[in-house]
């Protein structure tokens, strides 16, 4: 019968004596992959993969809600204490977050009329700057 080490079929490139030599069981030798797995890096497993591109698992779907109502009770309170409100009715919170959202999308409106002249896509502080002068509430400080 033949040696048993002509019947393991070689790896390329291993040397004698460096793992290359088949076990007493009779099965190949080990072949390190470097900490690698077959399918990359063995330490980050599980869902999500390496975090690339829009495709794969998501562990939390984000539900789309009304964000103005993430503007507090407490938030609006605090800002009408800073302006001097001793009292606040129930009904008016509602009425604020309107107030407030239709001021944002006014002052938006206006950033991106400056984004799409000087076509860019990031709105930059000077482009807020600009829009609050143009509505007639300048704001000063942010010059730079």
């Amino acid at each position: 019968m033949a040696p048993l080490a002509k019947m393991v079929p070689s790896f390329g490139g291993e040397r004698p004596g460096r793992g290359a030599a088949p076990s007493s069981s009779g099965r190949p030798p080990h072949i390190s992959l470097g900490g690698k797995g077959l399918m990359g890096s063995g330490a980050k497993t599980g869902l999500g993969g390496k975090g690339l591109g829009k495709g794969g698992l998501k562990r939390h779907r984000k539900i789309p809600r009304d964000t103005v109502r993430a503007i507090t009770k407490g938030d609006i309170r605090r800002l009408a204490r800073r302006g001097g409100v001793k009292r606040i009715s129930g009904g008016i919170y509602d009425e604020i977050r309107k107030a407030m959202s239709d001021r944002l999308k006014l002052i938006l409106k206006d950033c991106t009329i400056f984004l799409d002249h000087s076509q860019r896509k990031t709105v930059t502080v000077k482009d807020v700057v600009f829009a609050l002068k143009r509505l007639g509430r300048p704001i000063y400080g942010f010059d730079q």
